[in-house]
Formats: structure tokens, sequence, C-alpha cells
């Protein structure tokens, strides 16, 4: 029968989601990721080899480890990361971060003033996650330690600022992705514009992060690492690179660390731009249709990497006409840039590895074709049985753009959206919704995601403390977007459903406010207790 799913297809897309599974769980248990990912790498490989340990290794090194630092998309974003490390440590060394610091200390004079202000400039760059979660970090750290804010929520407030502004960004490279997941014939930007209003995921996790702010309410392992940072210490879990203490440079000003970043904004649009060839004599049309068209045809990661080059080149000669640093001064940051980036770097080599072993067990494949089996005579329901699916693939592999690569296809094969009757074409968009919603929600929740570890590296922040405290609150918000899509699957309407959404969701908070009390302030008796870190 069509509507139903085989027991056999559930064990085969169980089995290529393992490897995963078991990597996620020992990072959660043990707490350290590195060697839990490897595991998880290892296990896949010895699937995939049907127990041969010969082939098992080759599978991990040759089709894993090295086919992922051999894949140009991949190694432009290491790219990308060195280079904004590097600018990062030429900030700091110039005194830039330090005197934002005390600009900041002057102006924002409360812990909910600097975390609104995190969520603003987190909403103001939504060209890309990536570039969002390092470069919020960057600025944003030296103000938060000084209100004594938990790097945790710093990394929370990063996180969901990245991917949920990104995926309701039609200027973006998610917008880019999605519209070139879209089958052939369909105007792809115009279907991830008609899908904003219904992706409840996205809009409920920042109509939640800015309610918590502002009614100062946490909850969760959050709630003691918050309650630890009043206290004075700021991390309650080893952070991966203690700042060493060191002289902070009294000629910096605050110019020195906005311009380099507005220059960094800028030139990375023009690289994304450029990889889009939006500069190329043959590209026909407005300024704005040419602007939207390469955007959507962009590569990311090369634009980034040629973005934060120019950024580099700008910052070292803007110091050296200042000043405030010497040219060997300039240089010695390369190597802290790199060292500190080194963390990241390690954690998504080994994350794209272990998504390699799924793929190559066949994961989406599997996944894929239990989404296609999945629609029954209860069509109502179909969004937020995608919502959970997409959810579950996204968790297991740590990639939102694979999960809606491989169901926005097979939804809107499943769903028309030029059928003749407009609830099914309007259930169409509500589903590829529920894709996008439900990739972004399991990026959140998976230690393995690479948003999530760039919001680790952002924040200087433990990843699994990140990780731990974080999951709470995107369950939370996960719950209530599936009642949402429930709402939006029969409603069939955008306004009453993300009302419907909005008000379950304050209502949530204030039900939280109302039951939950403040933890005492106790550091994670696993891990050695930190100091305050060194001013930045």
């Amino acid at each position: 029968m069509e509507g139903l799913v085989t027991s056999e297809l559930l064990q085969y897309a169980f089995i290529a989601l393992l490897p995963a599974l078991v990597a996620i769980v020992l990072a959660l248990i043990t707490k350290e990721v590195y060697s839990s990912l490897f595991i998880g790498i290892a296990v896949g490989g010895i699937l995939y080899a049907s127990g041969n340990p010969v082939g098992a290794l080759e599978h991990v090194f040759n089709d894993g480890i090295i086919a992922s630092l051999s894949d140009s998309y991949n190694v432009g974003i290491l790219v990308f990361l060195v280079f904004l490390g590097i600018i990062v440590a030429l900030m700091n060394k110039a005194g830039g971060s330090a005197a934002f610091g005390n600009w900041a200390s002057e102006h924002v004079h409360s812990r909910v003033g600097s975390q609104l202000a995190t969520i603003g400039l987190g909403v103001l760059i939504f060209i890309d996650d990536y570039f969002n979660c390092l470069t919020v970090g960057s600025v944003m750290r030296p103000v938060t330690d000084r209100q004594n804010i938990s790097r945790a929520k710093l990394a929370y407030l990063i996180d969901a600022t990245a991917a949920p502004v990104c995926i309701i960004a039609p200027i973006s490279s998610w917008a880019a992705a999605v519209s070139g997941f879209a089958p052939e014939g369909t105007n792809g930007l115009m279907l991830f514009i008609r899908a904003i209003p219904y992706n409840y995921y996205a809009i409920l996790t920042i109509v939640m992060m800015v309610t918590m702010v502002i009614l100062k309410i946490e909850y969760g392992p959050m709630a003691r690492h918050e309650a630890n940072a009043k206290k004075g210490d700021i991390f309650t879990v080893e952070p991966p690179v203690k700042t060493e203490e060191e002289k902070v440079n009294t000629k910096g000003k605050v110019m020195d660390l906005v311009l380099p970043v507005v220059v960094l904004i800028f030139c990375c649009v023009i690289g994304m731009l450029y990889t889009g060839g939006f500069f190329s004599p043959e590209m026909e049309g407005t300024f704005f249709e040419k602007f939207v068209t390469a955007f959507s045809e962009s590569d990311a990661s090369v634009g980034l990497a040629f973005g934060s080059f120019g950024g580099i080149v700008f910052t070292v000669i803007f110091y050296l006409c200042r000043r405030i640093l010497k040219f060997k001064e300039c240089m010695s940051s390369i190597e802290e840039g790199f060292k500190a980036m080194v963390p990241p770097i390690l954690i998504l080599t080994l994350a794209w590895s272990l998504k390699a072993m799924t793929d190559s067990l066949g994961a989406a494949e599997y996944v894929a074709e239990i989404v296609d089996r999945s629609k029954g005579s209860f069509i109502g329901i179909m969004p937020a049985v995608i919502f959970l699916i997409a959810c579950g693939l996204s968790f297991a592999t740590g990639t939102s753009w694979g999960t809606f690569g491989i169901l926005i296809p097979i939804t809107l094969r499943a769903f028309s959206l030029t059928d003749s009757d407009p609830k099914t074409a309007t259930l169409a968009i509500i589903c590829v919704s529920a894709c996008m919603a439900g990739a972004v929600c399991g990026d959140h929740c998976s230690p393995i995601s690479d948003t999530t570890i760039m919001s680790s590296a952002g924040a200087q922040c433990n990843h699994i403390a990140h990780v731990s405290t974080q999951l709470p609150y995107a369950l939370t918000a996960a719950g209530i977007s599936f009642l949402t899509f429930l709402v939006a699957g029969f409603a069939l309407n955008a306004a009453v459903s993300l009302i419907v959404g909005i008000v379950m969701m304050i209502g949530m908070i204030f039900f939280l406010r109302w039951v939950l009390k403040a933890p005492e302030a106790a550091s994670d008796s696993s891990q050695p207790k930190t100091q305050k870190p060194a001013k930045e």
C-alpha cells in the first residue's frame, strides 16, 4: 500500500543514520567532541565495509577525511574561518575590541540591553550564517563580558540570529541555496519568498529569544551558566582556547573595530556578487534584477574567502596608517588568528567526514523514500510530519542545506505548486516551509552542525556547553512550531497560523516564568572552574 512505510525501509534508514547518532550521544555524554565524532566516523566506515577493518580504514580516510578536505567548497569555508580569525586577532591587538567594549559599557548599562544589541547586530548581518556567527561573536564578546553574560548565552544569541534570520532573508546565501534546490521550471527565489510567512521555527525562535531576554527568563542548563556568570564565572565549562592576559593597546579607538567590520561586510557582499556574475557584461536586467540573480547564483564559499581577504588587506593598511600597530605585529596576528580557529576547523572537518559516512550508507535515499511514501489520506498533517522528518534528518547529519536539498524536490513532487486547486498549491508552500524550518531546527539541536560549531567559535564557548544549554530552548521552539504547522495544514492561512503560534509561544514563556525558579550558581563539577577572561 502506497501510504505505508515498510519496517525494512525504516531499519535501513536507521542503520544509515547510526554513525551520526553514535557521535551525538557520545558527545552529549562525554562532553568531548573530537573523540565522539571520530568514533562515529569509524562506526560508519565499519558498517560500509561490512566489518572489514582495512576497507573501513580506507573508507574513513579516502572517502571521509581526505575527501572532505579536498572539497573546494569546504576548503573555501576553512580559508574564510582562518582569515576572519586573523582579522579578529588584529582588532584585539590594535585595541579596537577593548575600545568598543569601553564605549559600549558607557551606552549599554544592563544585561538586557547588551543582549538586545547582540540580537540586533545578528539580525542586521543576514547575508550568511557563517559570517554572522563569527562577526557578531567577535564584536559583541567585549560588550557581553562586561555585563557578565555567560559565553553559553552569547553563543545561543549568535546561533538563534544566524540560520533563523538567514532562512527568512530574501537576499542571503540561504535564499540562493533554496533557489538552487527548486525543481526545473520553478522560480526558486519566488518560492523562497512565498514560504517566508510559514517558516514558523525561524520566526518563533526570534520571538522566543527576544521575549525571554526582556523578561529575564532562563531555564535548563542555561540558567546555571547565567547564575555563574553573574558571580564572575562567564564560562562554567572550560573554554576550548584560553585567552591570555595581554597589555591593552591604549591607542585603539572604536573605529578600529567598527570600520574593519563594515569594510569586511562590504567586501563579503561584493565577493558573493562577483561569484554570482554580477559584474559580468553578459548579465542583463536592471540593477535590482542583476543583484538578486547574482545572489541566487553566488558561491558563498568563494565569495566569503574573497571578502575576508579584502578585509585583512584593508585592516592591515588601516592600522599601519594609523600607526597603532607595526608591520611585525600585524604579521604575528596571522599565527594567532589561525591558532584561535584550530578547534572549529577540527570539528568542522570531522563533522563533514561524518556526513560523508552517512551519505555513503544511503541515508539521503532512505529518508527521501520515507517522505515519499508518507503522503496518505491525512493530508492536513503533512506539514507537521515533514517538519519532524526534516528535524530528524538535519539533527543526524548536521546539515540544514543538505536536508532541504533532499526534501524540497520530494515535497514539490508530492504537492504541486501549479495545481488548479489553490488549497493544494498553498499546502505545497507550507510543506516547503516545513522542510526549511525543520532543517534549521535540527541544525540548531545537533552538536555536529556547522552553524552550531561556528556559534561556539564566535562566542569562544565550549562547544558541548553551547549544545547542552541551547537544546532545551530549541526543543521548546520546535514543539510550538510543530503545533503551529498542524494548525497551518488545516487553516491554510499564514496570518492565522502565525498569530496562533506566537500566542502559544508567549504563553509558554509566561508559563515557564511562573513555574521555574532560578538555580543556585554552580560550576560544572567535571570541568575546572575558570576565571573571568582577559579583556579583548
